[in-house]
């Protein structure tokens, strides 16, 4: 596999279109929220998900049952995962679609704090301690904002639900990078996500007392969004991420991510009329700067001079 050190015209294409859709799909699930309670919904898409993917395995030949080392790390990676979409899901419910995302793409600084502990070559120097600060003061300002001038009652349990999710999705790179699992195949390390998912969201759903209702009960609008959110949203789009990861550098792909916000805001307000105030522009502005200075790396040493 021959790895590029720069992102040629299509891996920007192609981390364009993900991160556009990603920012759409949280406003989807929310309109989705009329017809299918959140967490169920969740369940249902990581069920279809799992199929579709263990169809693309067998059809492209690739093993999921090999015994490599990889079963306890992806069963806790896929824990945390679901965790993640039941966060985001549920925190749609009291939140608007863009507010969220911008929360939710908090991940980085958590990652980056916990590596900090964790792993000796990910300590953060002092520019990036600067940056962690700077970004979680923003996202302080904005949660005092969901509690003292929030659009709905109940925006602040969005907000912190956001941010549950983001810290899941951290804990989640966290194992992805500190385990066997980052030597696994993309499609190895996606199915244990979905296919946890679509086994622990149904239980929380349960347990929540979520009404269920059948495949044929569902609206026109709703089958569409699933089908989206299932073959696009949590199949394709993942597994283009995976494979641009694997190839393209790290940071310069991971830069794209926090495009993401952007499209929830105007996906959100084009679609739903969600607001967009100057002070969440400016939190995630702040975010985004934040997370630019903890991803910055220690500039290479020189090469030695050498003498005769």
């Amino acid at each position: 596999m021959q790895r590029k050190d720069h992102l040629d015209a299509f891996a920007i294409g192609l981390l364009i279109a993900c991160c556009a859709f990603w920012g759409f799909q949280q406003v989807l699930v929310k309109a989705t929220l009329a017809d299918l309670p959140p967490v169920f919904q969740a369940g249902v898409r990581f069920a279809g998900t799992t199929v579709v993917l263990w169809l693309w395995c067998r059809w492209r030949g690739i093993a999921l049952w090999a015994h490599d080392g990889s079963l306890r790390p992806g069963l806790l990676a896929g824990f945390l995962f679901s965790m993640e979409f039941f966060c985001l899901f549920s925190g749609l419910q009291f939140s608007a679609a863009s507010r969220l995302t911008v929360f939710l793409y908090t991940a980085p600084l958590w990652a980056a704090l916990v590596l900090h502990w964790f792993v000796p070559s990910e300590r953060l120097r002092t520019v990036q301690w600067i940056g962690l600060v700077f970004a979680l003061g923003a996202v302080a300002f904005t949660l005092r904002d969901g509690f003292v001038g929030g659009q709905t009652p109940m925006q602040h349990w969005g907000d912190w639900l956001g941010i549950g999710g983001g810290i899941a999705w951290a804990l989640t790179t966290v194992v992805i990078r500190t385990t066997v699992l980052s030597q696994v195949g993309a499609e190895k390390m996606l199915f244990y996500q979905v296919a946890s998912s679509a086994l622990v969201l149904p239980v929380l759903s349960y347990a929540l007392g979520e009404h269920w209702s059948w495949p044929w009960e569902f609206s026109r609008f709703a089958l569409g969004s699933l089908a989206l959110q299932t073959v696009v949203g949590a199949f394709a789009s993942y597994l283009s991420w995976m494979w641009l990861l694997s190839r393209y550098p790290a940071n310069k792909i991971g830069a794209f991510a926090f495009s993401t916000p952007l499209f929830a805001l105007f996906f959100g307000a084009l679609w739903l009329g969600e607001q967009i105030t100057l002070s969440l522009l400016g939190a995630l502005a702040m975010v985004g700067v934040g997370i630019s200075l903890v991803n910055r790396r220690k500039p290479a040493a020189p090469p030695a001079s050498q003498t005769d």
